[in-house]
Protein backbone atom coordinates (compact mmCIF):
# COMPACT_ATOMS: atom_id res chain seq x y z
CA UNK A 1 0.00 0.00 0.00
CA UNK A 2 2.06 2.46 -1.24
CA UNK A 3 1.43 6.26 -1.50
CA UNK A 4 3.17 8.76 -3.68
CA UNK A 5 1.84 12.07 -2.98
CA UNK A 6 2.21 15.66 -4.26
CA UNK A 7 4.79 18.52 -2.69
CA UNK A 8 2.74 18.98 -0.14
CA UNK A 9 1.26 16.38 1.23
CA UNK A 10 2.82 13.34 3.08
CA UNK A 11 3.49 9.79 1.03
CA UNK A 12 3.44 6.96 3.87
CA UNK A 13 4.25 3.25 2.99
CA UNK A 14 2.27 0.98 5.52
CA UNK A 15 3.90 -2.31 6.23
CA UNK A 16 2.97 -5.12 8.74
CA UNK A 17 4.46 -5.97 11.93
CA UNK A 18 5.94 -9.21 12.11
CA UNK A 19 6.81 -11.15 15.61
CA UNK A 20 8.01 -14.68 15.51
CA UNK A 21 7.33 -17.39 18.18
CA UNK A 22 9.99 -19.77 19.22
CA UNK A 23 6.92 -21.86 20.99
CA UNK A 24 5.31 -22.92 17.78
CA UNK A 25 8.02 -25.04 16.00
CA UNK A 26 6.82 -24.18 12.20
CA UNK A 27 8.05 -20.61 13.10
CA UNK A 28 4.39 -18.94 13.88
CA UNK A 29 4.12 -15.39 12.19
CA UNK A 30 1.08 -12.54 13.82
CA UNK A 31 0.60 -9.94 11.31
CA UNK A 32 -0.98 -6.24 12.62
CA UNK A 33 -1.58 -4.29 9.88
CA UNK A 34 -0.93 -0.40 10.35
CA UNK A 35 -4.05 1.67 9.85
CA UNK A 36 -3.66 3.94 6.42
CA UNK A 37 -4.75 6.81 7.63
CA UNK A 38 -4.20 6.70 11.55
CA UNK A 39 -0.98 4.88 11.63
CA UNK A 40 -1.88 2.98 14.52
CA UNK A 41 -1.56 -0.54 15.16
CA UNK A 42 -4.61 -2.36 15.02
CA UNK A 43 -4.81 -4.29 18.26
CA UNK A 44 -2.58 -5.44 20.83
CA UNK A 45 0.86 -6.99 19.98
CA UNK A 46 1.29 -11.12 21.16
CA UNK A 47 5.08 -10.78 22.64
CA UNK A 48 6.40 -14.16 22.79
CA UNK A 49 9.76 -14.87 23.68
CA UNK A 50 12.03 -17.59 23.43
CA UNK A 51 11.51 -20.79 25.05
CA UNK A 52 12.62 -21.83 28.07
CA UNK A 53 15.77 -24.48 27.67
CA UNK A 54 15.36 -27.50 29.72
CA UNK A 55 16.43 -27.70 33.30
CA UNK A 56 16.57 -31.52 34.00
CA UNK A 57 20.00 -32.23 35.63
CA UNK A 58 21.44 -35.90 34.13
CA UNK A 59 23.67 -38.13 36.00
CA UNK A 60 27.40 -38.00 34.63
CA UNK A 61 26.86 -41.04 31.92
CA UNK A 62 28.79 -43.90 32.17
CA UNK A 63 30.42 -44.48 28.61
CA UNK A 64 32.44 -47.37 27.85
CA UNK A 65 34.80 -47.28 24.54
CA UNK A 66 36.85 -49.98 23.62
CA UNK A 67 38.46 -51.91 26.87
CA UNK A 68 37.87 -48.53 28.89
CA UNK A 69 34.87 -47.34 31.08
CA UNK A 70 34.83 -43.41 32.19
CA UNK A 71 32.57 -41.64 34.38
CA UNK A 72 31.81 -37.94 32.37
CA UNK A 73 31.64 -35.15 34.49
CA UNK A 74 29.49 -32.23 34.32
CA UNK A 75 25.60 -31.79 34.50
CA UNK A 76 24.10 -31.93 31.15
CA UNK A 77 20.55 -31.36 28.92
CA UNK A 78 18.43 -34.44 28.32
CA UNK A 79 17.78 -33.92 24.31
CA UNK A 80 14.95 -35.31 21.80
CA UNK A 81 16.72 -38.95 19.97
CA UNK A 82 18.61 -38.57 17.36
CA UNK A 83 18.37 -40.72 14.33
CA UNK A 84 19.98 -38.94 11.26
CA UNK A 85 21.00 -36.00 9.45
CA UNK A 86 23.40 -33.12 9.58
CA UNK A 87 23.39 -29.48 8.91
CA UNK A 88 26.05 -26.71 7.88
CA UNK A 89 26.75 -23.18 8.22
CA UNK A 90 28.67 -20.50 6.59
CA UNK A 91 30.42 -19.69 10.56
CA UNK A 92 31.87 -23.04 10.36
CA UNK A 93 29.22 -25.81 10.28
CA UNK A 94 29.13 -29.35 11.18
CA UNK A 95 30.54 -32.02 8.29
CA UNK A 96 27.93 -33.87 6.05
CA UNK A 97 30.74 -36.42 5.40
CA UNK A 98 30.22 -39.96 7.22
CA UNK A 99 31.85 -39.83 10.54
CA UNK A 100 34.21 -42.39 11.91
CA UNK A 101 33.21 -45.14 13.82
CA UNK A 102 32.26 -44.09 17.63
CA UNK A 103 32.16 -40.17 16.87
CA UNK A 104 29.94 -37.38 16.58
CA UNK A 105 32.03 -35.07 14.38
CA UNK A 106 34.34 -34.68 11.98
CA UNK A 107 35.35 -31.15 13.44
CA UNK A 108 37.29 -31.10 16.29
CA UNK A 109 36.53 -27.15 16.50
CA UNK A 110 33.81 -24.82 15.20
CA UNK A 111 32.70 -20.91 15.64
CA UNK A 112 28.96 -19.58 16.20
CA UNK A 113 27.86 -16.12 16.57
CA UNK A 114 26.29 -15.06 19.80
CA UNK A 115 23.02 -14.31 18.23
CA UNK A 116 22.48 -18.35 18.15
CA UNK A 117 22.59 -18.31 13.96
CA UNK A 118 23.73 -21.93 14.13
CA UNK A 119 22.34 -24.86 15.92
CA UNK A 120 24.67 -27.87 16.94
CA UNK A 121 24.31 -30.97 14.98
CA UNK A 122 25.83 -34.52 14.71
CA UNK A 123 27.81 -35.30 11.65
CA UNK A 124 26.50 -37.14 8.71
CA UNK A 125 26.01 -40.83 7.68
CA UNK A 126 24.44 -41.97 10.83
CA UNK A 127 21.57 -43.61 12.14
CA UNK A 128 19.69 -44.86 15.17
CA UNK A 129 21.12 -43.18 17.23
CA UNK A 130 18.23 -43.28 19.78
CA UNK A 131 18.42 -41.09 22.65
CA UNK A 132 21.72 -38.80 23.44
CA UNK A 133 23.33 -36.86 26.03
CA UNK A 134 24.39 -33.20 25.53
CA UNK A 135 26.62 -31.88 27.82
CA UNK A 136 28.30 -28.39 28.09
CA UNK A 137 31.76 -27.64 30.27
CA UNK A 138 30.98 -23.75 30.47
CA UNK A 139 27.85 -22.33 31.83
CA UNK A 140 29.02 -19.10 31.37
CA UNK A 141 29.13 -19.38 27.56
CA UNK A 142 26.27 -21.66 26.75
CA UNK A 143 23.97 -22.68 29.43
CA UNK A 144 22.63 -26.02 27.81
CA UNK A 145 20.63 -26.87 24.99
CA UNK A 146 16.94 -26.47 24.31
CA UNK A 147 15.17 -29.52 23.91
CA UNK A 148 14.68 -29.22 20.02
CA UNK A 149 16.48 -27.68 16.88
CA UNK A 150 14.63 -24.47 15.51
CA UNK A 151 12.55 -26.48 12.48
CA UNK A 152 11.45 -23.32 10.64
CA UNK A 153 15.44 -21.90 10.30
CA UNK A 154 15.90 -25.33 8.39
CA UNK A 155 17.61 -27.63 10.77
CA UNK A 156 16.60 -31.31 11.59
CA UNK A 157 15.24 -31.41 15.12
CA UNK A 158 16.14 -35.42 14.82
CA UNK A 159 20.03 -34.39 14.34
CA UNK A 160 20.63 -30.68 15.82
CA UNK A 161 20.25 -28.71 19.08
CA UNK A 162 19.77 -25.17 19.71
CA UNK A 163 22.21 -23.94 22.18
CA UNK A 164 21.39 -21.20 25.03
CA UNK A 165 24.09 -19.43 24.53
CA UNK A 166 24.49 -16.84 27.14
CA UNK A 167 27.87 -15.09 26.75
CA UNK A 168 31.17 -15.11 24.44
CA UNK A 169 34.29 -17.66 25.11
CA UNK A 170 35.12 -21.36 24.59
CA UNK A 171 33.33 -24.31 25.73
CA UNK A 172 33.94 -27.91 24.96
CA UNK A 173 30.32 -29.40 24.18
CA UNK A 174 30.23 -33.54 25.02
CA UNK A 175 27.77 -35.63 23.71
CA UNK A 176 27.34 -38.95 22.93
CA UNK A 177 24.57 -42.44 23.06
CA UNK A 178 23.59 -44.03 25.96
CA UNK A 179 24.64 -46.97 24.97
CA UNK A 180 28.07 -45.94 24.72
CA UNK A 181 28.67 -46.95 21.09
CA UNK A 182 29.09 -43.08 19.84
CA UNK A 183 30.92 -40.41 22.15
CA UNK A 184 32.71 -37.20 20.85
CA UNK A 185 33.66 -33.52 22.43
CA UNK A 186 33.76 -30.32 20.26
CA UNK A 187 35.27 -27.06 20.78
CA UNK A 188 32.71 -23.97 20.47
CA UNK A 189 34.37 -20.81 20.50
CA UNK A 190 30.77 -18.22 20.54
CA UNK A 191 31.81 -14.74 19.26
CA UNK A 192 29.78 -11.74 19.00
CA UNK A 193 28.05 -10.77 15.80
CA UNK A 194 29.55 -8.48 13.04
CA UNK A 195 27.13 -5.82 13.15
CA UNK A 196 28.14 -3.47 10.73
CA UNK A 197 29.25 -6.72 8.02
CA UNK A 198 25.42 -7.56 8.41
CA UNK A 199 24.21 -4.77 7.86
CA UNK A 200 26.20 -4.98 4.24
CA UNK A 201 24.59 -8.92 3.55
CA UNK A 202 21.32 -7.96 4.44
CA UNK A 203 21.52 -5.63 1.34
CA UNK A 204 23.36 -8.45 -0.56
CA UNK A 205 20.69 -10.74 0.06
CA UNK A 206 17.96 -8.04 -0.93
CA UNK A 207 19.77 -7.09 -4.15
CA UNK A 208 20.14 -11.20 -4.82
CA UNK A 209 16.17 -11.39 -4.28
CA UNK A 210 15.28 -8.29 -6.22
CA UNK A 211 17.42 -9.60 -9.42
CA UNK A 212 15.28 -12.99 -8.95
CA UNK A 213 12.85 -11.15 -10.00
CA UNK A 214 14.25 -8.78 -12.76
CA UNK A 215 14.61 -5.76 -10.62
CA UNK A 216 17.39 -3.41 -10.27
CA UNK A 217 19.88 -3.22 -7.59
CA UNK A 218 19.01 -0.88 -4.45
CA UNK A 219 21.73 1.32 -3.28
CA UNK A 220 23.03 1.91 -0.13
CA UNK A 221 20.32 4.78 1.60
CA UNK A 222 23.10 7.31 3.27
CA UNK A 223 19.90 9.83 3.13
CA UNK A 224 18.01 7.29 5.91
CA UNK A 225 21.03 5.53 7.46
CA UNK A 226 20.79 7.18 10.84
CA UNK A 227 16.87 6.79 10.59
CA UNK A 228 17.36 3.06 10.65
CA UNK A 229 19.53 2.74 13.25
CA UNK A 230 17.60 4.76 15.09
CA UNK A 231 14.15 2.69 14.54
CA UNK A 232 16.14 -0.56 15.49
CA UNK A 233 16.52 0.92 18.59
CA UNK A 234 13.41 2.22 19.05
CA UNK A 235 11.72 -1.56 18.53
CA UNK A 236 13.74 -2.52 21.32
CA UNK A 237 11.14 -1.03 23.66
CA UNK A 238 8.28 -0.29 21.13
CA UNK A 239 7.99 -2.84 18.58
CA UNK A 240 5.31 -0.82 16.56
CA UNK A 241 4.96 1.34 13.47
CA UNK A 242 4.76 3.63 16.01
CA UNK A 243 7.61 4.95 17.38
CA UNK A 244 7.85 5.63 21.48
CA UNK A 245 7.01 9.21 20.98
CA UNK A 246 3.73 8.14 19.38
CA UNK A 247 4.50 9.97 16.17
CA UNK A 248 4.73 7.59 12.44
CA UNK A 249 8.02 5.70 11.52
CA UNK A 250 8.00 8.16 8.16
CA UNK A 251 9.33 10.95 10.52
CA UNK A 252 12.76 9.05 11.34
CA UNK A 253 13.68 9.63 7.63
CA UNK A 254 10.96 12.86 6.49
CA UNK A 255 10.00 12.64 2.67
CA UNK A 256 11.54 16.31 1.43
CA UNK A 257 9.45 18.55 -0.10
CA UNK A 258 10.24 17.42 -3.32
CA UNK A 259 8.37 14.90 -3.48
CA UNK A 260 8.87 10.84 -2.76
CA UNK A 261 8.59 8.08 -1.44
CA UNK A 262 9.90 5.38 1.96
CA UNK A 263 8.87 2.12 3.21
CA UNK A 264 9.63 0.22 6.68
CA UNK A 265 10.34 -3.83 7.52
CA UNK A 266 10.80 -4.08 10.40
CA UNK A 267 12.06 -8.07 12.62
CA UNK A 268 13.19 -8.96 15.94
CA UNK A 269 13.52 -12.24 17.73
CA UNK A 270 15.28 -15.69 17.16
CA UNK A 271 14.00 -16.03 13.72
CA UNK A 272 16.14 -13.23 12.73
CA UNK A 273 19.42 -14.42 14.23
CA UNK A 274 21.67 -13.88 10.89
CA UNK A 275 21.38 -11.83 7.53
CA UNK A 276 20.05 -15.27 5.63
CA UNK A 277 17.48 -15.91 8.45
CA UNK A 278 16.52 -12.10 8.59
CA UNK A 279 15.85 -11.84 4.96
CA UNK A 280 14.31 -15.43 4.36
CA UNK A 281 11.50 -14.12 7.02
CA UNK A 282 10.43 -10.98 5.05
CA UNK A 283 10.40 -12.75 1.51
CA UNK A 284 7.82 -14.95 3.56
CA UNK A 285 5.52 -12.33 4.25
CA UNK A 286 3.88 -10.40 1.44
CA UNK A 287 3.84 -7.38 2.99
CA UNK A 288 7.40 -7.31 3.66
CA UNK A 289 8.47 -8.65 0.37
CA UNK A 290 6.57 -6.11 -1.66
CA UNK A 291 9.09 -3.74 0.02
CA UNK A 292 11.87 -5.41 -0.75
CA UNK A 293 10.59 -5.87 -4.76
CA UNK A 294 9.19 -2.71 -4.99
CA UNK A 295 10.23 -1.33 -8.04
CA UNK A 296 9.93 2.02 -7.77
CA UNK A 297 12.41 2.08 -4.60
CA UNK A 298 15.99 3.32 -5.10
CA UNK A 299 17.85 2.65 -1.77
CA UNK A 300 17.37 1.07 1.46
CA UNK A 301 19.41 1.34 4.69
CA UNK A 302 19.39 -1.10 7.48
CA UNK A 303 19.63 -0.82 11.18
CA UNK A 304 20.29 -3.75 13.42
CA UNK A 305 21.07 -3.81 16.75
CA UNK A 306 22.22 -6.82 19.43
CA UNK A 307 21.38 -6.71 22.66
CA UNK A 308 21.77 -10.06 24.43
CA UNK A 309 19.83 -8.85 27.92
CA UNK A 310 17.31 -7.31 26.28
CA UNK A 311 13.91 -9.03 25.62
CA UNK A 312 14.52 -10.28 21.82
CA UNK A 313 18.29 -9.94 21.44
CA UNK A 314 18.11 -9.12 18.09
CA UNK A 315 16.37 -5.85 15.65
CA UNK A 316 16.65 -5.03 12.78
CA UNK A 317 14.78 -2.19 10.29
CA UNK A 318 14.87 -1.83 6.61
CA UNK A 319 14.22 1.54 5.31
CA UNK A 320 13.50 2.31 2.21
CA UNK A 321 13.24 5.04 0.33
CA UNK A 322 13.43 7.24 -3.59
CA UNK A 323 15.52 9.63 -2.27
Amino acid sequence: MAMLLSLNAVAILIVGVMIFSAINLNGGIDFKVVSEKSDLVSGSLEELGLVAPALDELTAPVVVSGNNTTTLSGGGQKSEPVITGSSSASSGGISKDPVPNGQLWNEDAITIYQTADFDICVGGGMTGLGDMYWQTSNTNVIAGFYGAARTWLGYNAESCRYPAIVGTGTVEITAGTYDGARHDKLTVTVIAPPVEQWKRDVLALVNQERAKNGLAALEWGSTCEEAANVRAREIMSVYSHTRPDGSSWSTACPIPGSGGMSGENLNAGNAAVSPETVVRSWMNSPEHRANILNPDFKKVAIGFVFDPGSQYKTYWSQYFSTY
